[in-house]
């Protein structure tokens, strides 16, 4: 990796101090020797900020990947999306162009796809995200290129999505595969777990947890208490973040 300028690369998100990413490439330049090459992070309070930063560091940045809040919110900052962006409504991977244009792209769905693959059975039809937000996005587009449906849960109902307070025993019959795509359970808040109905996960349940960090949140443990089969999100990551690396190099 012989690289004659400096190139830097880093997350934009709010509060990421537990951040992957950074410990992730950092270590993946070291192994590589690309000592012109660094990453950082990027912790913006609000997203009105981003303009400044590029303003600011555009000469050196090469790529940037986004993590909550902002996966939607930094949609309008950019000048193009790719298609998958584009219909997934977020992005969580940002290249800078030839032209130094910012371009957006979303690695996320790639990297969950990826992750929960091998895990699938003939009887895995049917998902229910709990959350709404960017990173459930990412998700049910996976989702729907596995032909699997889904539904999402929330703690407001609406037309497309179900409240928590209507998780019952027929649900988790019918949906044998439980992603957590909220945050709930991050570390430090070990202690936290989605308000659902852990008594009825079976052996022929997938819990999938985005987190990664704690390794086994509670929301893994108590599923995996009645037997369900469990993965947390660090796979998931490592496939994103290996995906966003290769956009930005080509």
């Amino acid at each position: 990796m012989a690289v004659t300028n400096k190139k830097r690369f880093g997350l934009l998100g709010k509060n990421i101090s537990y951040s992957f990413s950074k410990g992730y490439f950092t270590a993946k330049f070291e192994k590589d020797a690309a000592t012109n090459y660094s990453y950082e992070n990027f912790d913006l309070d609000e997203i009105s900020e981003f303009e400044g930063l590029i303003k600011n560091n555009h000469e050196e940045l090469a790529g940037i990947n986004v993590t909550i809040p902002y996966k939607e919110a930094v949609m309008p900052f950019l000048d193009k999306l790719s298609k998958k962006a584009k219909l997934i409504g977020a992005v969580n991977t940002i290249k800078f162009t030839k032209k130094g244009k910012l371009k957006g792209y979303n690695t996320d769905y790639y990297g969950f796809k990826k992750a929960i693959k091998p895990l699938l059975k003939s009887h895995h039809k049917k998902a229910l995200i709990l959350g709404t937000g960017g990173a459930s996005k990412g998700v049910c587009f996976a989702l729907d290129e596995l032909g699997i449906t889904y539904t999402f849960v929330s703690r407001i109902k609406n037309e497309n999505t179900i409240s928590y307070e209507d998780l019952d025993k027929d649900t988790f019959e019918s949906h044998t595969i439980v992603i957590n795509a909220t945050p709930v359970g991050t570390s430090p808040d070990i202690a936290a777990f989605p308000l659902i109905p852990y008594e009825f996960f079976t052996p022929q349940h997938i819990a999938f947890d985005l987190i990664y960090n704690p390794p086994i949140t509670q929301f893994l443990s108590k599923a995996s208490a009645k037997g369900a089969q469990t993965k947390n999100g660090y796979d998931m990551l490592v496939y994103q973040a290996e995906k966003s690396w290769e956009i930005w190099n080509k």
